[in-house]
């Protein structure tokens, strides 16, 4: 059964990453430690970058855009060692790299649809091995128990 905690930094997650203005595709990660939200983030231009995520073509988008974990750790400006990180999309390579690099202890995803694999199932697995070589849980959430907040 999953706790009523990871279904809320869940939430939390997808909430941030409503907030991207990128129309294709929303991304949100929020950083806890226990049950304290540390920092979150989400997918898009940097600062002072204007923000035509909808306009740029695809190749362009990709270069100016940072990845919700990028921002989350960015943002938290602190020592991550020991922290969670809960995410709306599987991390990729560059992101799982940063990830072991802050020392970040445990990430947080929903199982994965058979569209998401599909589409980025290389980088997945890529990144998988990353995490599994440094240590890095995954913690798989069930997409079934996501929808609501448990009562333990």
């Amino acid at each position: 059964m999953i706790s009523k905690w990871a279904v809320r930094f869940f939430q939390m997650a997808e909430l941030v990453g409503s907030w991207s203005k990128d129309p294709s595709t929303q991304v949100g990660a929020v950083i806890t430690q226990g049950n304290r939200i540390v920092s979150v983030g989400f997918n898009g231009y940097p600062h002072g970058i204007s923000d035509s995520a909808a306009t740029d073509d695809r190749d362009m988008k990709y270069l100016k855009t940072l990845h919700a974990e990028e921002n989350a750790i960015l943002f938290a400006k602190r020592d991550l060692a020991g922290c969670d990180i809960w995410v709306t999309h599987f991390p990729c390579p560059n992101c799982a790299a940063k990830i072991i690099q802050t020392g970040i202890a445990t990430v947080h995803c929903p199982e994965q649809t058979e569209d998401f694999l599909s589409r980025w199932g290389e980088k997945i697995q890529i990144s998988e091995e990353m995490f599994q070589q440094a240590g890095v849980t995954v913690n798989w959430l069930p997409l079934d128990a996501l929808s609501t907040i448990p009562k333990d």
